[in-house]
């Protein structure tokens, strides 16, 4: 009996190791395909939906590695249907503005002209400490010496340093994906009929026919029409 057992004994672990092996093989995969079908976003940069696909894949990924008992297709269900979701959010996203906004965030004015808006950062939940952190990390000392601040949706800073003459390569957002941007406007303090002006100036003849219209300090407009390259 015991001579029989050891080599029966063997062969249930080996079963097991190479069960582990195959799930572990397959659990790589599928999240592999799943971060394919996420985009070529940076890890700093992604949504807080992105944040929530990646940590329930690392739950079922455990789940499905750690009890080799467990049928796979319990693991890789809720694999798919995650990816499904992650697919349609993305897809959804690309066609409307405010589902973008509400899931992925917006960008927010923290330092304009050397000004800290501290009205906005309470709404961000934003300290001092954490400003002036990032702003050490771009070679920054002085908020005078920033003309714009903005507090991206994935926590990092992108800051631009005053020129010589008191500008900045900063440029606002007027319009994005045919729709006129409310807070571009209001952030350079102009209305929807001054926008409608400037488009026409440069040949549109609507919002729909631009896919981004920015404006930079000096004032120049920039617009990159809709599907130039079909």
């Amino acid at each position: 009996m015991l001579t029989r057992g050891k080599p029966l004994g063997k062969v249930v672990l080996g079963v097991l190791v190479l069960s582990i092996i195959i799930r572990t093989l397959i659990t790589y995969l599928i999240i592999l395909f799943v971060f394919r079908f996420m985009g070529k976003r940076e890890i700093g940069e992604l949504s807080v939906m992105d944040l929530v696909v990646f940590i329930m894949l690392a739950e079922i990924a455990v789940f499905l590695i750690e009890n080799p008992e467990e049928a796979i297709w319990k693991a890789i269900v809720p694999m798919a249907v995650l990816l499904a979701i992650q697919i349609g959010s993305a897809w959804i996203s690309l066609k409307n503005q405010r589902f973008r906004n509400w899931f992925d965030g917006k960008p927010s004015i923290i330092i304009k002209h050397g000004k800290v808006d501290e009205k906005e950062m309470k709404r961000q939940r934003y300290n001092f400490n954490d400003l002036l952190l990032q702003l050490r990390e771009h070679g920054i000392q002085q908020v005078g010496d920033v003309a714009y601040a903005i507090l991206e949706p994935s926590g990092k800073l992108s800051v631009f340093e005053k020129k010589n003459d008191g500008s900045s390569d900063y440029a606002v957002v007027l319009i994005a994906d045919g729709e006129v941007q409310y807070s571009g406007l209001q952030t350079i303090r102009k209305n929807k009929q001054w926008l409608v002006n400037e488009v026409r100036k440069q040949g549109f003849h609507s919002f729909e026919e631009i896919s981004l219209c920015t404006i930079n300090d000096q004032g120049e407009v920039q617009i990159d029409q809709n599907n130039e390259f079909k």
